[in-house]
C-alpha cells in the first residue's frame, strides 16, 4: 500500500477492484481539516475518466502492471494485432485501443501494458511520423480566415495543416493532442 504523499502523475493504481492511471492529482489542506487529494484517474481497459478525493490517511494500493516493447503487426474488424519479442502473435480489441490504432502504421514498435498477463492498454510515443495520402491543392486566395487545410495519413486520421503540405510529404503528429506538429 502506498500513502497519498507517495501518489504520482502517470502512476498506476486499483481502485475499487479496477485498475487507474492517476492523470491529475491535487493536494489540499483546509483549516483544521484533514488533507485531500483530489485526482482524475483514467480506467485502463475502458479509457473512462473519473474524479476521486483521497482522504488524509487512505491507503492506495499500486497496480501490478509489467510493460513489454512490442511491434504493430495490422488492425482489423477484430482489433490490432501484435508481435512480442518472442514472435508470437496477440491482438488487443478495438474497444481497448479507441483512438490509439489511429496513429500506428505497420511495423512501429510501442509499450504495451498488462495487468494479470492481459494486455490493458497502449502506450504511444509522444510523436509519430505519417505519410500524407490526401491533400487538396492550395487555391490561391484561400487565406482569408485560416491558413489550413484537412488532409488524410496513411492510417486513415484526418489532420488539420498548412496548406503547403502537399501529398507524399512526412508530417510529425502529437499523438496526445491530434494535431499537426511539423513536415519532416
Amino acid at each position: 500500500m502506498i500513502s497519498l504523499a507517495q501518489l504520482k502523475k502517470g502512476q498506476t493504481i486499483i481502485l475499487e477492484e479496477q485498475p487507474y492511471i492517476v492523470v491529475e492529482y491535487s493536494h489540499h489542506k483546509k483549516g483544521r481539516g484533514g488533507a485531500v487529494l483530489r485526482t482524475k484517474l483514467k480506467h485502463l481497459k475502458n479509457e473512462n475518466v473519473i474524479e476521486h478525493t483521497f482522504q488524509g490517511n487512505d491507503k492506495i494500493k499500486p497496480a501490478d502492471l509489467s510493460r513489454k516493447k512490442v511491434q504493430f503487426l495490422y488492425s482489423d474488424e477484430s482489433g490490432a494485432n501484435f508481435m512480442d519479442e518472442n514472435y508470437e502473435q496477440f491482438n488487443i480489441s478495438l474497444d481497448v485501443l479507441s483512438d490509439v490504432v489511429k496513429y500506428l502504421k505497420d511495423g512501429q514498435s510501442v509499450d504495451v501494458a498488462y495487468l494479470d498477463n492481459n494486455p490493458v492498454s497502449v502506450q504511444l510515443p509522444p510523436k509519430v511520423e505519417l505519410k500524407v495520402i490526401e491533400a487538396p491543392p492550395a487555391v490561391k486566395g484561400d487565406t482569408a480566415n485560416s491558413a489550413t487545410k484537412t488532409i488524410k495519413l496513411e492510417t486513415g486520421l484526418t489532420v488539420q495543416a498548412p496548406l503547403f503540405v502537399a501529398q507524399e510529404d512526412v508530417v510529425r503528429v502529437n499523438t496526445e493532442t491530434g494535431e499537426y506538429l511539423e513536415r519532416v
